[in-house]
């Protein structure tokens, strides 16, 4: 990925353009040298996926030019639509230059096991791997109940050699970290993780009539078995960064080679 010219981060969220993990993503990027823009949902989108909804009047997406703490003369945008919208209108069209580089997050709380696949901040990051960007989505393991001050210093501070890892890989390459909410002092190892087969939760559903008629009940509930050793869950909870490279869409051959047809 070698230019002359700086290369472009759109940096993109699910908790929305207010969340301080965002500028802390962004102050990030923009320290480590990319030219940087800020587009994400103006309000929260948390658990949307790859969704590409967005408020349309009359066709249009209304967006909301921002001024950001921290990020003097940073262009930046409060978008009504999904983070993976946002990266499809970037790619699109709407941004010129096109950005080089996805970057989504830092998201309040962990994204881990094979339940990415309903985070907006990893759906944003798939996304822009079907237009062949380099993407990276962040997350900070707060927990459910998350701190009043997050450390949002140890996604800095990891930051800077995952970015290089994701730019020595090729077009498309997608990678999901996680940070500990720890002191940098704290922090161990960067650690290559598997996906645990589920999320960091159990959640249950009942359904319950009232008086205000029928209702589906969502109760969360810490897993009672153990998280296999080697997977993010395990690892972000001995204090290491985890780093995952993820695929998205892609066509599976030989869906056809093991059916057995019985003669006519």
């Amino acid at each position: 990925m070698s230019s002359s010219r700086q290369l472009r981060a759109l940096i993109t969220n699910d908790d929305g353009i207010d969340s301080p993990g965002l500028w802390a993503l962004a102050e990030g990027a923009r320290d480590a040298g990319f030219d940087v823009v800020v587009a994400a949902p103006h309000v929260d989108a948390s658990g949307v996926g790859a969704s590409v909804v967005s408020v349309r009047e009359g066709g249009r997406t209304r967006v909301h030019p921002r001024v950001l703490p921290g990020l003097p003369g940073v262009p930046a945008y409060g978008v009504e639509g999904h983070p993976a919208w946002i990266v499809h209108a970037a790619a699109r069209g709407w941004l010129d230059p096109q950005p080089d580089v996805v970057l989504s997050g830092a998201n309040l709380g962990s994204n881990v096991g094979r339940m990415v696949l309903h985070s907006g901040t990893v759906g944003a990051a798939l996304t822009a791997s079907l237009y062949g960007f380099r993407a990276l989505a962040v997350s900070l393991d707060t927990g459910w109940e998350p701190p009043e001050t997050p450390h949002w210093e140890a996604v800095r501070h990891v930051l800077p050699a995952v970015l290089d890892l994701l730019l020595a890989g090729p077009d498309g390459t997608v990678l999901s970290l996680n940070v500990p909410d720890l002191p940098v002092a704290e922090l161990g190892a960067l650690r290559e993780a598997e996906l645990a087969p589920f999320g960091a939760v159990q959640i249950r559903m009942e359904h319950r009539t009232g008086e205000d008629g029928e209702a589906l009940h969502a109760t969360l509930a810490e897993r009672e078995d153990g998280p296999a050793p080697g997977t993010d869950i395990a690892l972000l909870a001995g204090g290491h960064p985890t780093l995952t490279a993820l695929q998205s869409v892609a066509a599976r051959p030989g869906v056809l080679d093991d059916l057995r047809m019985s003669p006519v």
